[in-house]
């Protein structure tokens, strides 16, 4: 018998589209709990401009997790530092944006949630209000005290992890070191078997240059470090493939050959997975502690209140964390 599992889930940045679709998915039955980080006030104004009907209020984490029901919204209260308009982006609310990220990461590690599903937040105006942020991945990195987070896209059947990830195109190739890209295989390579109940993972490793170097006429980093840190890895039995060029290890004939993908930059490998399942993909963090996943999509400032904003993505991502939580028998 499967127990229920509380799950948190931030809204993200209160003047896009994260209230509106947490909103949305709320109208639907779940098996687990649900708990919305958020601003309670915010959420019911949210609610009365959409013309949804909740049953919004505080949530009460001292009893056991309960299904959530269809037209409720249970709100763990982080009240917002400054009135919140749509479409409006406010300095003032970046704090309030990370204490709800906080609140959840200690909730995770301190087993009050089970699994963090994030909605889209907006790292410019986090910036902008002297907060130095990278994006959730490296945040809940440094709150959950991981010594390296990787990202994974995954949507249908690919899944894209990065070696590198919110970095200037100019800084990249000197932040694939053997040591980070070596860490990053084999997390990669240890959460599709613990997250992902997958055997013998299957795993292929993009190049960095073009034609992955083109035997060394296109640049060097392949020969110097990607070649030699999977010749290393197969050698204690991960299974790698590699380094590939990424305009060839993406065509459909390739892909269906691995589990997953590891891309050296963002933009090498994110364009990819986004053109085969935006709106159905889910951003995951290996290497955490905890379970996180999160939408593929940003904070959509225009469609926030209107009403047109789609909700799918947090569905998939919600249903991932599910999924990476796996039954939970009891006696």
């Amino acid at each position: 018998m499967s127990a229920c599992q509380r799950i948190a889930i931030t809204p993200g940045e209160p003047a896009g589209i994260g209230p509106d679709i947490c909103l949305a998915l709320a109208q639907q039955s779940f098996a687990h709990e649900l708990i919305f980080i958020a601003d309670i006030e915010l959420m019911r104004q949210r609610a009365a401009m959409l013309g949804i009907e909740l049953d919004i209020h505080h949530a009460e984490l001292s009893n056991d997790a309960q299904p959530h029901q269809a037209s409720t919204l249970s709100v763990y209260h982080q009240p917002l530092l400054s009135r919140s308009q749509c479409g409006q982006l406010n300095v003032a609310n970046a704090a309030y944006v990370l204490a709800t990220l906080n609140e959840a990461a200690d909730g995770c590690l301190n087993k009050r949630y089970d699994a963090l599903v994030t909605g889209p937040l907006h790292k410019g105006i986090i910036n902008d209000a002297g907060i130095p942020f990278q994006g959730h991945t490296e945040y809940l990195a440094e709150q959950t005290h991981a010594e390296l987070p990787v990202m994974m896209l995954a949507g249908g059947e690919l899944r894209v992890a990065l070696v590198t990830t919110h970095l200037p195109l100019s800084q990249v190739s000197s932040e694939i070191t053997t040591e980070r890209l070596e860490k990053t295989l084999q997390i990669v390579n240890r959460d599709l078997k613990k997250r992902f109940k997958i055997k013998q993972p299957r795993i292929g490793v993009c190049g960095l240059n073009p034609h992955a170097g083109e035997g060394g006429h296109l640049g060097h980093e392949e020969i110097e470090t990607i070649s030699p840190v999977i010749e290393q890895l197969k050698k204690i039995g991960l299974d790698l493939t590699g380094p590939l060029p990424a305009d060839t290890i993406f065509t459909p004939r390739h892909m269906q050959h691995y589990d997953a993908i590891v891309a050296m930059y963002h933009d090498q490998g994110l364009p990819v997975l986004k053109h085969h399942a935006f709106g159905n993909g889910v951003n995951i963090t290996l290497g955490l502690p905890i379970i996180r996943t999160s939408v593929d999509h940003g904070t959509a400032l225009d469609l926030a209140g209107t009403g047109k904003a789609d909700s799918n993505s947090l569905k998939t991502a919600l249903d991932m964390a599910i999924t990476l939580i796996g039954p939970v028998n009891t006696i």
